[in-house]
């Protein structure tokens, strides 16, 4: 299977852990994920919240560039951007007219975009994914947290439940690990205010993290790179504040996936995470 890869701005930079990760899933499971040749910022938060305009036109470059190719997201930010854009531009004619004045080419807004977890889970199917475990994640308990992009608004993602996703569960029972019921997997984590108001970011993951704890979860796996910064980055500013100690690793879902398909620890990155999984992993047996 082939999709044309969309990495987006942070999978290049920041969530170079999540790109890596991913591309070692994709490796051994025989998907081809050519980059996107030409792909430009999505425009994420910014675009949108300034310029409507720009950001149709944004993702638009990229998705014309496709040549009527499947494009696959990993970024959660990323496919609630051009998800956005193809869903404007193919309702809406003077628009689609506007985008075209500004991209210098006409799109229709009809490039199909699926989110990883949707190829994995829907396109090549969970039976082939287990077939590809070499070291089950036995044991181990993730809270699976699918942030606030992927499903809503459902009308314009299509992507699962609204409110209870079950793609990435689905994924990591096939790995060998037990995903757990819990109630805050759509909750929002603050997203970029982690840049402009790091407070309103400590409240919310305190309450997402407490909850996963509550829950029983060992780690959180998650599919957004900002969500995985959050959740991992402020443990240390959550402890400081509000007195709580979590110590819970928070992993992209394509690093567990990675593990348990028997990737090496450095394809997957796993250095880069900042509460350190050695120990939770090898009293699972799954580490080294």
């Amino acid at each position: 299977m082939t999709y044309a890869f969309f990495p987006g701005c942070s999978l290049d930079g920041a969530a170079k852990d999540y790109h890596r990760s991913t591309l070692a899933v994709a490796a051994k499971l025989g998907l081809d994920l050519p980059e996107l040749k030409d792909w430009i910022c999505c425009g994420s938060t910014a675009a949108h919240s300034s310029d409507p305009l720009l950001a149709d036109a944004l993702p638009a470059k990229s998705l014309s560039a496709a040549g009527g190719s499947t494009v696959a997201v990993a970024c959660a930010a990323c496919y609630s951007r051009l998800k956005t854009a193809n869903h404007h531009i193919a309702g809406d004619a003077a628009l689609r007219a506007r985008v075209a004045h500004v991209v210098g080419r006409d799109y229709d807004g009809r490039t199909p975009v699926l989110h990883l977890l949707e190829i994995l889970c829907r396109d090549i199917g969970t039976p082939r994914i287990a077939a590809a475990i070499r070291r089950p994640l036995t044991g181990l308990k993730v809270a699976c947290y699918y942030g606030c992009l992927l499903t809503r608004p459902p009308e314009i993602t299509n992507f699962d439940d609204a409110e209870n996703p079950t793609l990435m569960d689905r994924l990591m029972e096939a790995a060998g690990a037990e995903p757990l019921v819990w109630p805050h997997k759509t909750e929002c984590c603050g997203a970029s205010f982690s840049i402009t108001d790091s407070s309103i970011v400590l409240e919310l993951t305190n309450k997402i993290l407490a909850m996963a704890h509550a829950a029983g979860a060992d780690c959180i796996a998650t599919a957004c790179s900002l969500c995985q910064l959050n959740l991992d980055m402020r443990q240390k500013d959550i402890e400081s504040k509000f007195g709580r100690r979590y110590n819970l690793p928070v992993f992209y879902f394509t690093q567990l996936l990675g593990l348990a398909m028997g990737c090496q620890e450095d394809e997957l990155s796993l250095s880069s995470l900042v509460v350190e999984p050695k120990a939770l992993l090898q009293a699972k047996g799954i580490g080294r």
